[in-house]
């Protein structure tokens, strides 16, 4: 029997787990630099704390059961928890609250495909306790610097404001708005062709669809339908926004009013991160602001406002790979250690310890004890090792240098 990690379950060998850390520690040190703590969160939740927000479908959870009959999942994404352990564990803390995240998530798919993921990698921020313009503006622009750390070119960021969006569809009737909502959210013009609607609706629901593009002609052709004096408000509030990011971003912004979810789990601006590649346009991230969420896990349903987004770092490496960054190797062990016999092994411990222990990052391997001279020799060269220390039972070193060859680390 030959055995093999689960369907949809990867290994990260040194190589992958290499490059994955080189991207980690880039947005690692964006995060810091914008002021962001890292939290961790179980990877076990309770359903009915996943599925409080309304964003999740159950069939997408990978469900677990404990001996105490709860009901449990692996959590698909990391806001929620975020958002129970920030009313729940750091009750009394002040506001703004900070937080990034670098985590596995798992998500199910029904009729799941051979080698179909079903687990993976994220970063990403939650900014707690932040509404308004300047909250909107830093989440966006933090975005925007992880990317650019990286390296990234040919990159757009599509914006949308799921409050607006909404509040459009307040004119289609009940028992069709859903539906209307559906088809916008993944542009099927044939339904709304189909729908039972008026010639004024459906040329609501059309223009709905193309306001998508240049900031200022969409901002143009949703005022154009009509608003009302809060839907005036929240136009406003975006076009400031809009107008703050191109006076400081170097990135292209495309405003999309149709960017919109299935569910209720945004209530204002919502944006994906997208890359132009030979294939076609791929999601590296989204995000959004989610003022209601919070409320929904505190004890005395107190709202605090909140904004994120996540990272798909699968879809990211994609990207990177071709920028030729990423490491291409696994780092080299400095030193190889020899005790010259077995009266000697203290003092090779403690010979490795001394080198280990330096003001700089210097990595010891020890001989095991089983191989001749020679092998330890062919061991170093195809190893990389530059410097072997073959050490005496008195603890004295003789060094020797070693002239070392090119190594393939296989990538699996």
């Amino acid at each position: 029997m030959v055995y093999q990690p689960p369907v949809g379950a990867r290994d990260l060998l040194p190589i992958d787990v290499a490059q994955k850390h080189w991207i980690e520690d880039k947005l690692q040190q964006v995060f810091h630099r914008w002021g962001y703590h890292r939290i961790i969160t179980s990877t076990l939740e309770r359903m009915d704390t996943l599925m409080a927000g309304g964003a999740i479908q159950r069939s997408t959870v990978i469900q677990l059961q404990n001996g105490e009959d709860e009901d449990l999942g692996l959590r698909p994404e990391l806001t929620a928890s975020i958002a129970r352990t920030a009313v729940t564990r750091m009750a009394g803390a002040t506001y703004p609250q900070r937080l990034y995240y670098n985590a596995n998530v798992f998500q199910h798919t029904p009729e799941l495909r051979h080698n179909q993921a079903q687990e993976f990698f994220q970063a990403g921020v939650e900014l707690l306790g932040g509404g308004g313009l300047l909250a909107d503006a830093e989440v966006l622009l933090l975005i925007a610097d992880c990317l650019q750390a990286l390296g990234l070119q040919s990159w757009h960021l599509v914006l949308g404001e799921a409050g607006i969006t909404r509040s459009l569809l307040d004119a289609f009737p009940d028992n069709l708005r859903d539906r209307v909502r559906s088809a916008i959210a993944h542009l099927d013009r044939v339904t709304i062709d189909t729908l039972p609607l008026s010639d004024e609706l459906r040329q609501r629901a059309i223009t709905m669809f193309d306001l998508r593009g240049n900031s200022a002609d969409v901002l143009e052709r949703v005022i154009s339908l009509g608003l009302e004096p809060s839907q005036h408000e929240a136009v406003s509030n975006l076009k400031s926004l809009v107008e703050l990011l191109e006076s400081r971003a170097n990135f292209s912004l495309i405003l999309d009013l149709s960017l919109i979810e299935t569910f209720d789990y945004y209530t204002g601006i919502v944006f994906e991160v997208v890359s132009d590649t030979k294939l076609g346009a791929r999601v590296l991230g989204r995000g959004g602001r989610y003022d209601q969420l919070l409320a929904l896990y505190h004890p005395q349903g107190e709202n605090i406002p909140g904004i994120g987004f996540a990272i798909n770092l699968e879809d990211l490496y994609e990207v990177v790979i071709k920028y030729q960054q990423l490491p291409q190797s696994i780092p080299v062990s400095n030193w190889l250690v020899v005790p010259e016999n077995q009266s000697a092994y203290a003092a090779a411990f403690t010979y490795a310890d001394k080198l280990r222990n330096s003001t700089h990052l210097v990595r010891v391997e020890m001989e095991l004890g089983v191989k001749g001279k020679d092998e330890i020799r062919e061991y170093a060269r195809d190893r990389g090792i530059a410097q072997i220390a073959w050490v005496k039972a008195d603890g004295s070193p003789i060094i020797e240098s070693i002239q070392v060859c090119t190594r393939s680390i296989p990538t699996g």
